[in-house]
């Protein structure tokens, strides 16, 4: 599989994965092709840990430790899921894609970009417990919500400064499965049938991040 990564790194593309240090609360995109393509011997062992990473929920899964050499000294660094800092994420904002693509000589390139976000991005009503785990519970809910949303939002403008087509696939209002607890196998059953029947459908991809307040668009 590895191997295969890296064939794909010889025709340009990329397969980037989002992990976040912890020590350094920032979050780290790494270029799994290019580390597939470098047939270091240890590439497979940090492919392995950089899957765990991105998918280790704090406080649900433990942190995958990641060994790294700087100025000629060893660390570790602490590495979780990718959505601890942002819930889906391009290249870095601050990549000015068309200047790039002009010093290697790429020019009138079409580029488009499909994300497929695993949420809805209407706010869902739901009574709230008049305690304060209840409450805390429902804050950080709210939170990674709109942080997913505002994350949207800054890749439109990315892909409007930088000629990128956007398209955006999410989970519409209309389903209505109760979400009773994390890895609930009906709710995800459910789920799976209404993106395949959308898809099926011949799916038509959201131009622009919905706008949330009725009547403002």
């Amino acid at each position: 599989m590895l191997d295969a990564i890296a064939v794909e790194h010889s025709k340009g593309r990329m397969l980037l994965i989002g992990t976040v240090n912890l020590d350094a609360r920032r979050p780290v995109i790494w270029n799994i092709t290019e580390i597939a393509a470098s047939h270091n011997h240890g590439a497979l062992k940090l492919f392995r840990s950089l899957l765990i990473a991105s998918s280790a929920i704090p406080g649900t899964f433990p942190p995958v430790m990641i060994d790294v050499e700087a100025d000629g000294k060893k660390y570790q660094e602490m590495h979780v899921d990718g959505n601890t800092a942002t819930q889906v994420f391009i290249y870095p904002a601050a990549v000015r894609l068309n200047d790039v693509a002009a010093r290697v000589g790429v020019v009138d390139r079409e580029r488009k970009l499909y994300i497929i976000r695993n949420a809805r991005l209407d706010p869902e009503w739901a009574q709230v417990e008049r305690r304060t785990l209840p409450i805390a519970l429902q804050a950080v809910t709210t939170l990674i919500q709109y942080q997913g949303i505002g994350d949207l939002y800054r890749i439109y403008a990315v892909t409007q400064r930088d000629g990128v087509e956007f398209n955006l696939a999410y989970i519409p209002p209309t389903f209505k499965t109760p979400h009773k607890e994390e890895f609930d196998t009906n709710y995800m059953r459910s789920l799976y049938d209404v993106g395949y029947g959308l898809a099926e459908k011949n799916y038509s991809w959201t131009k622009r991040p919905p706008v949330l307040i009725p009547g403002s668009d």
